[in-house]
């Protein structure tokens, strides 16, 4: 493939701050001729590609040295963006890295903007978007399974299948041209019905069963919001530290120490579980408490999974019934905490698969995550070692337009619409698939998309 023709573009590709290693990144056709103006060792234009080389990055203004380092020449078209890339490993520092940087752009690269060196891979052919979304994917991913998921999406494993899908679909459309420009038998219009009913029932559970995923896919993607929900101190905090295995959330005997939502991701058993500690929902005429329990209260509608701790050592009391009546519709797991002392609570009022636990000395904590997984995976496992998961709400969002098209194409079928109508709306679920993996997209879509990544990716 013949890349397209582009200015050099630099940036810094590691996070900001003290580390072993800083890299500054340029690609782009100046990128060897740029790096060869502040590199003092090798002559870059005779060094092989895919090696890395040591030397000195100089200032070319007063020849001081700026730091020892070691720099990664990569020709095209075997890299990422397809073009030339130079990668300048530097001792990790705010102040060396900058400085590095500025000098490439003073040599003639400029500020890569957001997401720019993928952009420039998509746009060379070197991935496609739902790969190239699938980078951000692995970047943010915070389980393991969140991350091989990002990884296969990342090798094709989602547009191989969304390909292989748009050209069955063009095969049907051609072979539906053929027989009405060219019919050979009398009941040719009988036989183009029949297929397309045949093709249009196989595009439309192929696809639903991939909707199907998106469930899976989105929790693997994004985690599921956990409220820890129940009036003061019946041990929210302490469950939140548990699970975290860290102290977070300040734990006293006080009623009211929790103010705020806290937040915090935990990993289990390969799934992100957002972890919402909540302020203690009761009346108060404390004005900081009061606005903690009303996002309390938020967060509870909010939630994909609520927690809902109950003191087992008292008797209900008035906000324990209050929060068992308004989180029953929820996704709700009822915990029963202080099991270790004196049982005064009443069972008979509670639901009858509670969970009975103690913080203090880690018992039944194990049970909750069994729970979790039953409530959200039906006790399948969560992922399928080959399977590919949907969990990009802009691909869930296409492929559902795309089965409402081939609805539309059924719906015409039984009204006995002529067949060439009915390729209208075949071709319109030919057109969203490309839109996923960006061979139809628009070019706001694209920007748009790039403009959510980081400088130096």
């Amino acid at each position: 493939m013949i890349t397209r023709e582009f200015d050099t573009i630099a940036a810094i590709s590691t996070p900001l701050g003290e580390g072993a290693i800083g890299i500054v990144r340029l690609s782009g056709t100046n990128s060897f001729a740029i790096a060869q103006k502040i590199f003092k060792g090798k002559n870059l234009s005779e060094v092989e590609s895919h090696t890395l080389n040591y030397g000195h990055i100089v200032d070319p203004q007063n020849q001081e040295i700026l730091d020892e380092v070691m720099l990664g020449a990569m020709r095209s078209p075997k890299t990422f963006t397809r073009e030339d890339i130079i990668e300048i490993n530097t001792h990790g520092g705010i102040a060396v890295t900058n400085e590095i940087l500025q000098l490439a752009i003073r040599e003639g690269a400029r500020m890569a903007e957001p997401g720019e060196f993928t952009k420039r891979a998509f746009l060379n052919g070197r991935v496609d978007l739902t790969q190239a979304e699938a980078v951000m994917d692995i970047i943010r991913a915070k389980t393991d399974k969140a991350m091989n998921n990002a990884v296969k999406q990342l090798d094709g494993s989602l547009s191989n299948l969304i390909n292989n899908t748009r050209q069955e679909i063009l095969n049907t459309l051609a072979q539906v041209e053929v027989n009405i420009d060219y019919p050979e038998y009398d009941d040719v219009e009988e036989m183009t019905t029949q297929l397309m009913r045949e093709k249009t029932a196989e595009f439309e559970s192929l696809l639903s069963n991939l909707l199907n995923t998106a469930r899976r896919g989105k929790i693997l993607r994004e985690g599921i919001s956990t409220a820890i929900i129940g009036r003061p101190n019946v041990g929210k905090s302490s469950l939140l530290n548990n699970l975290l295995r860290e102290d977070k959330a300040i734990v006293t005997d006080i009623e009211g120490t929790t103010r705020d939502v806290i937040e915090e991701y935990v990993n289990i058993k390969g799934v992100p579980l957002k972890l919402i500690d909540t302020a203690g929902i009761r009346e108060t005429d404390d004005l900081v408490e009061q606005i903690g329990v009303e996002r309390s209260k938020k967060a509870l509608q909010e939630a994909d999974l609520v927690l809902l701790v109950l003191n087992a050592s008292e008797p209900l009391m008035d906000q324990d019934r209050q929060l068992l009546e308004i989180s029953q519709d929820s996704n709700r797991i009822v915990l029963l905490n202080k099991t270790d002392l004196e049982e005064k609570i009443e069972l008979d009022l509670l639901p009858t698969d509670v969970i009975k636990i103690s913080v203090l000395h880690n018992q039944n904590i194990d049970k909750i995550e069994e729970r979790i997984n039953q409530l959200f995976f039906e006790n399948a496992g969560i992922v399928e070692q080959d399977a590919t998961y949907l969990s990009n709400a802009r691909h869930i969002s296409l492929i559902e337009k795309a089965l409402e098209s081939l609805q539309a194409v059924n719906q015409g079928l039984e009204m006995g619409m002529p067949v060439d109508l009915l390729q209208v709306d075949m071709t319109r679920t030919w057109e969203i698939l490309g839109e996923i993996t960006g061979d139809v997209a628009p070019d706001e879509l694209i920007t748009q998309l790039f403009s959510q990544f980081c400088l130096g990716k």
